[in-house]
């Protein structure tokens, strides 16, 4: 998994807001247990099923983080899971659910992330998003924001979705971040059946502040739960095809989140995200101009 490395910038903790109204979309679909939808990714001794296999607890310690990775490819589709993160000081510390082919297209792969990034004294953790396609990992499109709540009192909804027209990140079903298709660069947007993964690993070199400050391991274990995990798109095989719409051989291969519902952001989700951009957001790659001589042509 590939990271950023510009630094988080500080601001007083506890500043808490109330999030606009917007449409419960984790509710429209179902959730699968993780011992039916992952298998152990690395970390086998840092993790422990609960819950009849509906929650994962991942940890962090020196001897190693963990992860799961999903038992299915995905392309395009719904991917969601509740998640609360270590508490207390948690610097260099990563929580991250994502997408990835990278196991399959080293060389020219795909990745749409949710990484959560812990924090020193003076911060709050970050919420970061980030965007890769067909290998493009000198430009990362990273955007970060900050929570509107303690994101380590209980467990809070982290969600992508992607389909043939946009990609967008969502925190308790909040749009922050839309990412669209565009036609006029389309080898931008990822476009290959992925899997999913659930991690927690040590992002010393990089996550918080650029890397001043590393895990600190007298805190450890850093500890992370996730439950309530939402993966309904269509499922790879070897008669799905990676270029266009999903195929329409089996119900297991149908796009989920093909309907016009899903096409576009109705007005109370703009409306939301607008809010979460004004209020939360904290870094954008399209206004680096320090790291892009010139900017990604999406950004202009």
């Amino acid at each position: 998994m590939l990271c950023a490395t510009t630094s988080l910038s500080t601001r007083p903790r506890n500043r808490r807001y109330t999030p606009p109204s917007v449409p419960q979309l984790t509710d429209l679909f179902p959730h699968v247990t993780i011992t039916n939808g992952f298998s152990n990714f690395f970390g086998a001794s840092n993790f422990l099923l609960s819950g009849n296999g509906s929650t994962a607890t991942l940890a962090l310690d020196k001897s190693s983080g963990s992860g799961l990775v999903s038992k299915n490819k995905y392309y395009f589709g719904f991917f969601s899971a509740a998640i609360k993160l270590p508490s207390g000081l948690s610097p260099g510390v990563v929580v991250a659910f994502y997408l990835s082919n990278a196991d399959v297209y080293p060389h020219n792969h795909d990745e749409i992330d949710i990484e959560l990034l812990g924090h020193d004294q003076r911060n709050d953790w970050a919420f970061q998003t980030n965007i890769y396609a067909n290998g493009s990992v000198s430009t990362g499109r990273e955007e970060k924001f900050y929570l509107w709540f303690d994101p380590t009192a209980e467990h809070h909804q982290y969600t992508i979705l992607w389909n043939n027209h946009h990609i967008v990140f969502m925190v308790d079903n909040i749009p922050v971040r839309e990412f669209k298709r565009n036609s006029a660069y389309p080898a931008i947007f990822p476009s290959k059946p992925m899997s999913v993964y659930a991690t927690i690993w040590d992002g010393s070199k990089w996550a918080t502040h650029g890397g001043k400050y590393p895990v600190n391991y007298k805190y450890a274990p850093f500890v992370v739960s996730f439950a309530e995990v939402e993966m309904s798109g269509c499922v790879s095989n070897t008669n799905t095809t990676v270029s266009g719409s999903c195929s329409k051989n089996s119900p297991s291969n149908l796009d989920p989140v093909e309907g016009q519902e899903f096409a576009t952001l109705s007005n109370q989700q703009a409306v939301a995200m607008d809010w979460a951009r004004r209020k939360l957001m904290f870094y954008s790659y399209c206004k680096d101009t320090s790291r892009f001589k010139v900017l990604p042509p999406e950004c202009k």
